[in-house]
């Protein structure tokens, strides 16, 4: 496919490589352009068109006769990205949700008709957390009869003297200073901002520790999909542990703004290796958990799938220099891309797109060095146990 890629950070850059490498024909688009080269890297010969995202016409022309067009730039320019899409009668993807218009429902999801009038498809919040998320949710949704819960818990933690973001600063602050979308008894809700702490074992060599309630996008797609009475998302690791301890300092609210010394600019794969070298950067890990519970032939059952995600070490030693939330986000998004269902019209997230398309992505991911679990557990305690 023709695919033109808007955003060329760490996520968008490394995505771009990876879809070359499956034989797509790439260009990005990004309004700095010495910063996109930065990140794409001396050698890449992946062109490069200064673009703003926030110009609908200037995304038009830039991305015209792509056949898909890819938003890894921040949620804010979903609506843009998607208009320019249509415009261009190109499939679509993204990597998250904004939730400002309904904080409740995935803005994206409002163009479901105008895709179908185009006979196009739009996959959206298709990136590690969310995205891989959501299949593992619909993965344990299919092995019940209904379903009561679904609980999220995330891992983030970057071994450093100083913070060193993992994601986009402004998608960071934007989380951090939004209050959490919760499900209770079948109705959307908002959560305390750090609130409900709980512990939670992540598989080694996280083990236990302590999860707050954080604002995510799976809750604007997955409860329109699936019925359920009780959603949430919880975060794990120093980075939350630092933002809750800003918060509850006062140091962390929207009227403040973005403080560079607590959001800093996403590191270049050349900052990464310095950093590492230098010592500063001593390791980072990301890890997702999905527990869903439910019935199954008039019995309770709990289906829990853990993905646990290569550490910086460990990807440092494959000879990348980037951290592990925006490769896990990029290899999520190019098998979606990899496995993307152009006959369908319409707008889907994660867990509405064709079953064989989802267990095609799950299998691919193990190649990527994605560990996989499933824990299934029945009434009586009987359990099973094992990799898929």
């Amino acid at each position: 496919m023709r695919i033109f890629v808007l955003g060329t950070g760490a996520t968008g850059a490394y995505l771009a490589h990876l879809l070359e490498r499956q034989g797509h024909q790439v260009t990005c688009g990004d309004r700095d352009l010495d910063r996109a080269r930065r990140f794409l890297g001396k050698r890449s010969t992946i062109p490069v068109i200064q673009v703003n995202a926030r110009n609908l016409w200037g995304i038009v022309r830039a991305a015209r006769g792509s056949q898909l067009l890819v938003n890894a730039s921040t949620a804010v320019f979903n609506e843009i990205v998607l208009r320019a899409a249509l415009r261009i009668r190109a499939h679509y993807l993204d990597l998250g949700a904004h939730l400002t218009r309904n904080p409740f429902k995935a803005e994206q999801l409002r163009f479901d008709g105008r895709f179908q009038e185009k006979h196009r498809a739009a996959l959206i919040t298709v990136g590690a957390a969310p995205g891989l998320t959501n299949l593992l949710v619909a993965r344990a949704a299919g092995m019940m009869d209904a379903v009561d819960a679904v609980y999220i818990r995330l891992y983030e933690s970057t071994e450093s003297d100083d913070p060193v973001s993992q994601w986009s600063a402004e998608v960071s602050f934007d989380e951090a200073v939004s209050r959490p979308r919760i499900v209770r008894d079948g109705h959307f809700r908002f959560g305390k901002r750090f609130g409900e702490r709980e512990k939670f074992r992540f598989p080694p060599p996280i083990g236990e520790t302590s999860v707050v309630l954080a604002a995510q996008d799976e809750v604007g797609t997955i409860p329109h999909f699936l019925a359920l009475k009780e959603m949430d998302v919880k975060i794990g690791g120093n980075e939350i542990d630092r933002l809750r301890r800003w918060y509850r300092q006062g140091k962390l609210t929207r009227s403040r703004g973005l403080i560079a010394a607590r959001f800093p600019k996403t590191p270049t794969p050349r900052q990464v290796a310095r950093l590492i070298r230098r010592g500063i950067l001593q390791n980072a890990r990301f890890a997702a958990a999905v527990v869903v519970r439910g019935i199954k032939q008039d019995r309770p059952i709990e289906v829990r799938c853990d993905a646990i995600f290569p550490s910086l070490y460990q990807i440092r030693q494959r000879g990348l220099s980037l951290p592990p939330i925006a490769y896990a986000t990029a290899h999520v998004a190019a098998l979606f891309i990899k496995h993307f269902p152009r006959e369908l019209a319409g707008v889907f997230p994660p867990g509405a797109i064709p079953l064989e398309n989802r267990q095609a992505i799950l299998k691919d991911l193990r190649s990527r060095g994605v560990r996989l679990m499933m824990k299934v557990t029945r009434k009586k305690a009987s359990e099973d146990e094992h990799e898929f």
